[in-house]
């Protein structure tokens, strides 16, 4: 396997990890709920606190990886990202729930942006959509496993066997970034001492008020993104379990289906940003998510809701796929992992008090008004689309750092 093959599947591997243990909150919810008689909003809250998690961790693991390596920090952000899972099985009462659950959002918020990094420096810059839809794609994969996995323990071992399973896949992925080697690209960089000085500057990425405009830009859509799959993921099993009689098993083949559309639109999105570029096809994405979201909420019987949920999926979650490329085209290598890892769990972080909203939303209104607010999300999206600077072609990149000479 070539060094690009192996870039792809170890960080595939640790996104597959981080989107089952988003899943098994979500199916575990409402016995975690049960179990220490708190209310929706503070059941949400615990998804919440992790991507707060996930911001520090990003911010903290970005900063080295772009200091000390990619491969070694991203070891240690997988044994945090373990350790928080497996801590979370033993826990004892919601607040031991909320300071697990940031403790493995500090490792799964450092894990994202180093992984999109390495895959970023390792393919050529017509190919990085589609090398960013191949990783994207993984969280799917991690969704499918936490569904399959929930219908089977959550009846017999409850919601602590969901936590302890998911400890042995951490290790392995552990096990598969030790045989990576570090990345070419910031293995050069590290021979030119005037990179080497400006590495892992947070601030950078407000060097310029040109730099600071697409660095706000890029986190309102990051924010958007994460917002709406929170509010589509987290919440619709339970709330299919409640308005519409499904059983656990039945909501998990919902869930599959969502997720087998999220994939399908991945990889389509991938292949549309190499082919069309950025704007055109984040244009096209985002209008068809406000649309599909809004009249998702019409939606009735199995047939409809498994359709609709494939068809919102493909769209408002295909996005996912072009973040990766995206960010890493508009920052240089000497601060690409702090860019992405900083950006993008900002987004998971304030996009993560949706499903606070979205649980509030629920409990005084209805569905249509939360599907609404989850269709507005996408509609400041696109604005905040608009207002990147214009690309040429598929070179829509531009240098907000000074090169080495």
């Amino acid at each position: 396997m070539d060094y690009r093959k192996k870039t792809v599947v170890a960080s595939v591997a640790g996104l597959t990890l981080e989107g089952m243990d988003i899943m098994f909150i979500s199916f575990a919810m409402s016995m975690i709920i049960a179990e220490f008689q708190i209310d929706m909003a503070a059941g949400g809250l615990i998804s919440s606190i992790t991507n707060l998690g996930m911001l520090a961790g990003g911010v903290i693991f970005g900063i080295l990886a772009d200091k000390f390596g990619r491969v070694r920090i991203f070891t240690y952000t997988i044994l945090l990202f373990a350790v928080g899972t497996a801590l979370t099985g033993l826990a004892q009462n919601i607040e031991q729930v909320y300071l697990f659950r940031f403790i493995a959002g500090l490792g799964a918020g450092g894990e994202y942006g180093i992984g999109m990094a390495l895959v970023a420096e390792a393919w050529p810059k017509n190919k990085q959509g589609r090398a960013s839809s191949y990783v994207s794609v993984g969280a799917q994969y991690g969704v499918i496993l936490a569904a399959l996995l929930s219908a089977m323990i959550l009846p017999s071992w409850g919601w602590r066997g969901l936590f302890f399973v998911g400890l042995a896949p951490v290790i392995f992925a552990f096990i598969v970034r030790k045989k990576l080697d570090e990345s070419p690209e910031w293995l050069a960089s590290q021979k030119k001492k005037q990179l080497i000085k400006k590495q892992g500057k947070l601030k950078q990425l407000f060097a310029t008020p040109k730099i600071a405009l697409t660095t706000f830009a890029l986190a309102i859509m990051a924010t958007v993104q994460i917002a709406g799959y929170n509010g589509l993921m987290i919440w619709l099993p339970s709330m299919l379990q409640q308005s519409q009689g499904l059983s656990v098993s039945s909501s998990a083949l919902w869930t599959i289906s969502t997720a087998a559309g999220m994939i399908a639109g991945m990889l389509t999105f991938g292949q549309f940003m190499d082919r069309f570029g950025m704007k055109r096809s984040y244009g096209i994405f985002l209008a068809a998510s406000a649309v599909a979201v809004f009249l998702y909420s019409f939606a009735s019987g199995s047939t409809g809701l498994l359709i609709g949920g494939a068809i919102v999926g493909f769209f408002s979650n295909g996005m996912f796929a072009g973040y990766g490329a995206l960010i890493s085209k508009y920052y240089s290598v000497e601060i690409r992992s702090t860019a992405t890892n900083t950006i993008f769990n900002f987004g998971r972080a304030l996009g993560g008090l949706s499903p606070i909203l979205v649980g509030y939303i629920l409990q005084h209104a209805n569905v249509t008004v939360a599907m609404t607010y989850l269709a507005l999300l996408y509609c400041i999206s696109f604005i905040a689309m608009i207002s990147l600077q214009k690309g040429n072609g598929k070179k829509e990149e531009i240098n907000t750092l000074p090169k080495a000479v």
